[in-house]
């Protein structure tokens, strides 16, 4: 196949084609036959599954490795000897060489990568969470808009066929009459990331700078520099941004079909407990979202039912999944698997599917048509539901000591259930709900038109809407 530089496609072929097939700034032309070079920026555990998905999808190649570790680097490099390499991914974005980019760093670098690559004219892929806070989300969307850029966020189970199934059979078949509520699980263990007492060393073949971009320039002290970013505040979103974005995204689009962005009111709380390791993110925690319809809470817990142990306590559901309770019995949903109950318990309909390599398809798809509307995880899209997990740990962050009035001021039996179950998962840990390691947040009132809280507790919540950046890793406010 014959390699293509974006800028010059774009420029030539809109010579060639006339300027009645640019709509939008983007040129409309099939460019089925020409290979896109795809650029990773990170080559880490996931940029390694997505390079192997992307390498599926016909007429890509991997043209560009970034990243500031030498040591991933080079062993990406092994795998894709032909593709060129750099520690520093502003070399990636400004090469000619490259036409989009796949994002796939530590949640902290993901909206600035996404932006550079756009504002320099490549389209993006980006993974999930889109945002490390929400105000910086919407500065990612704004890129695309003003840059006119294909941008897919990695919730790949938007491109599963299974979930229009589902879609179909909650909403036009009604089987199961009325959607009354739904439960949303992430229930995994992990083990501790450990606590040192002197900062941990960086490994003099990692770019510190670089790997830091946009976060606090602080001591660690876990163990490990990768992928325990996840549960430091600095670099992460806890689990709530890891999976439960995956979670709360299935529920946005096959519960309310997108149809709410942002929910209207948010209640969480929970805590880091039992491991006394060096992690800030809560690994118990639970949530509820007024929406203004449907109500929805989270459950979420890495811990073990009881110390020591291999199982995750006891819920009603799928560990990494959902439940919608209807009029007519439930419908359980999970990544590959949809089961619906009518209201004896029998089952009456199963859903199987895969979203995998079919979402780097219809990325690639997108990017030759240059079309947006062809996405299904288009950034705008990625952004709302990134924002029910970045407003759930606003609110755990907001929480005070765990107080059972607030609790009660929330009416709904799928609530009063998570919480009797947090009661007791924390009780086989020696925990009680009234102990200062545990919080919960004040109802939080949220203006979904701004992204901002507004009433009695706004100016407590906005303070973590948006971070603080070091000067030259700045995300630029898009208008």
């Amino acid at each position: 196949m014959k390699k293509l530089n974006r800028r010059n496609f774009l420029n030539t072929t809109a010579a060639a084609i006339g300027v009645s097939a640019i709509t939008n700034g983007s040129v409309k032309a099939s460019t089925a036959n020409d290979e896109i070079n795809l650029g990773f920026i990170s080559c880490g555990g996931r940029a390694g599954q997505l390079m192997g998905q992307f390498s599926k999808v016909e007429g890509v190649n991997i043209a560009g490795l970034c990243d500031p570790d030498e040591k991933r680097l080079g062993l990406a490099k092994e795998r894709f000897p032909k593709a060129d390499a750099w520690k520093d991914l502003r070399a990636l974005i400004d090469s000619d060489s490259i036409d989009a980019v796949v994002v796939a760093t530590c949640n902290h670098w993901h909206c600035l990568a996404a932006i550079w690559a756009m504002q320099a004219g490549k389209d993006v892929y980006v993974e999930k969470p889109l945002s490390h806070s929400q105000w910086e989300g919407k500065q990612t969307v704004a890129a695309a808009r003003k840059y006119n850029k294909i941008c897919q966020v990695g919730t790949q189970q938007r491109s599963d066929p299974m979930q229009t199934e589902i879609k179909n059979f909650l909403h036009q078949e009604r089987e199961l009459g009325s959607l009354l509520a739904a439960r949303v699980n992430r229930y995994g263990i992990r083990p501790s990331i450990g606590k040192r007492d002197t900062p941990l060393p960086i490994d003099n073949e990692v770019a510190y700078d670089l790997w830091l971009g946009p976060a606090e320039d602080r001591p660690i002290f876990r163990n490990a520099l990768h992928y325990d970013w996840h549960w430091d505040w600095n670099t992460g979103s806890g689990e709530m941004g890891n999976w439960g974005v995956h979670v709360l995204d299935d529920v946005r689009n096959t519960v309310f079909q997108d149809s709410v962005s942002l929910p209207k009111r948010i209640l969480g709380g929970g805590g880091r407990v039992a491991l006394n390791d060096a992690g800030e993110s809560p690994n118990v925690h639970f949530a509820y979202f007024d929406t203004g319809s449907i109500p929805v809470v989270i459950g979420l817990s890495n811990l073990p039912a009881e110390p020591n142990g291999k199982k995750s306590p006891a819920h009603p559901g799928p560990s990494s999944g959902y439940v919608v309770y209807c009029e007519g019995g439930r419908f359980e949903g999970q990544r590959g698997r949809g089961v619906a109950f009518d209201s004896d318990g029998k089952v009456i309909r199963e859903f199987r599917g895969n979203g995998d390599v079919k979402h780097q398809q219809n990325f690639i798809d997108a990017v030759r048509s240059q079309d947006r509307n062809l996405l299904n995880a288009e950034v705008a899209i990625g952004n709302d539901s990134t924002g029910w997990c970045n407003l759930a740990n606003v609110a755990v962050r907001c929480g005070n000591r765990f107080a059972q009035e607030t609790a009660n001021s929330v009416i709904l039996d799928q609530w009063e259930e998570l919480l009797n179950e947090m009661k007791q998962h924390l009780g086989a840990h020696q925990i009680n709900l009234s102990d200062d390691s545990i919080k919960l947040s004040p109802m939080l009132e949220l203006n979904s038109a701004t992204e901002r809280f507004e009433g009695q507790h706004a100016e407590m919540a906005n303070q973590y809407l948006k971070r603080e950046y070091r000067s030259k890793f700045a995300v630029p406010e898009i208008s």
